[in-house]
């Protein structure tokens, strides 16, 4: 633990123990034996896989197999880890972050890493078995309410609320699933693809309701009871899921300089902030993506993954462009859908050419942006994913007219 004290050695502080800061964390550790690094997360743990919390939901993993690092991890390499500890400010000037328990960590580089909260179900503050699904702890409380329920409602139309409704049905749970929107992933699937979910749903015994929002939540003795939507439906609930987005961590950062950007923190293609010597990276960051050229936000695991081995480097002193295709990929009931890439989500300026065979429930979606392949959707078979994610890589010339063409030959 010399290194701690060295005052020689450079000091890192990351803030968010996620695979993006976690990452980050140890790729500074491989590259600077002796550099000081300080990681803070608001959570009682370190490093768990988030992926992993839907099948633990649905009882498939063990809590064992959910985490990923250990305390004596992080005591072999000498990385600090600030638990239950929260940042409120951070003083660029003095190169210092200030949390909330009134410690002050002095900083010489800083990585924002604090990704996103998910945004509470207005009005139903008061009443408990309402929960979002982000975290450790949310799973745990979930699967332990389930154990007590018979009727369970999820609203919202977003992963996060499917999977929920997967895990609640899964376990035996009589489920409807509301959502604002025409269909599940209202950005990122087209109508047809929105339908072909609702059918795999409906064959799992799922009722969707789409076009409706919460009206109301009806409690007894504190605990949900009812909903009300909003197309008048009253839905007995014993258990209420909720994923209606994020709201990203930056609040902290106000007076910084640092530029923020569609909730997220702006960043150059090397995940450099507007501010010297603060980079952000994972959920929060707000980077600029090569392929679209653009900035982009993007929540999935694999792409906090790869921000964190880029920005690790990166905050030793290198220069590498973050350069890859993010991919998200998931069960839905029987079958499975992955996106990849850019997505209207990420990107509202890109066009699309769809493709759908009903027979053996598969779907895909491409998007373009101008004459290159950017990213796409996938429903069922995954025939020519690898063209597909080559093209986006290798920026491929496609001219408008040949789109289609793109599309049917990945699938022969």
């Amino acid at each position: 633990m010399a290194a701690l004290t060295d005052s020689v050695s450079r000091r890192f502080v990351i803030i968010g123990n996620g695979i993006a800061g976690t990452t980050a964390a140890e790729q500074i550790r491989k590259g600077d034996p002796a550099a000081q690094i300080t990681l803070v997360t608001n959570e009682p743990y370190p490093l768990y896989n988030r992926i992993a919390l839907p099948p633990f939901l649905k009882q498939k993993v063990t809590q064992q197999k959910v985490m990923i690092r250990s305390l004596a991890w992080h005591e072999e390499r000498a990385i600090q880890l600030l638990r239950e500890e929260t940042a409120v400010r951070v003083c660029v000037a003095e190169r210092e972050v200030h949390l909330a328990s009134g410690k002050v960590l002095p900083y010489d580089v800083l990585l924002i890493a604090t990704g996103g909260r998910a945004n509470p179900l207005p009005g139903a503050a008061n009443l408990r078995n309402i929960f979002n699904f982000q975290t450790l702890d949310d799973a745990l409380a979930i699967s332990a309410q389930i154990e007590r329920s018979r009727h369970a409602v999820v609203v919202g139309g977003s992963y996060i609320s499917y999977e929920l409704t997967e895990a609640f049905r899964a376990r035996g749970l009589h489920t409807t699933w509301v959502m604002r929107g025409p269909w599940f992933l209202r950005r990122v699937l087209d109508a047809e693809g929105g339908a072909l979910v609702d059918r795999i749903a409906a064959h799992h015994g799922v009722e969707v309701i789409h076009g409706a929002e919460v009206a109301e939540v009806r409690g007894k003795d504190g605990e949900v009871r009812e909903v009300v939507t909003t197309n008048g439906r009253v839905l007995p609930c014993d258990l209420l899921g909720v994923g209606v987005g994020i709201t990203r961590n930056v609040e902290f950062l106000e007076g910084t300089g640092i530029t923020i950007t569609g909730g997220g923190v702006m960043t150059d293609e090397f995940l450099r902030t507007s501010v010297p010597n603060i980079f952000a990276a994972g959920d929060v960051a707000a980077y600029f993506d090569r392929y679209v050229g653009g900035h982009i936000t993007m929540g999935t695991w694999d792409n906090a993954t790869n921000h964190g081995k880029v920005v690790g480097q990166n905050m030793l002193g290198a220069h590498i462009p973050y350069d890859d295709v993010p991919t998200y990929s998931t069960t839905l009931f029987h079958n499975r859908i992955m996106a990849f890439g850019a997505t209207p989500e990420s990107n509202p300026e890109v066009e699309s050419v769809v493709w759908l065979d009903e027979a053996s429930e598969s779907y895909r979606r491409l998007f373009f942006h101008g004459e290159r392949l950017v990213g796409g959707v996938i429903i069922g078979q995954r025939k020519g994913f690898p063209k597909l994610l080559d093209m986006i890589k290798q920026r491929t010339p496609v001219h408008p007219s040949e789109r289609a063409k793109v599309l049917t030959e990945t699938l022969q």
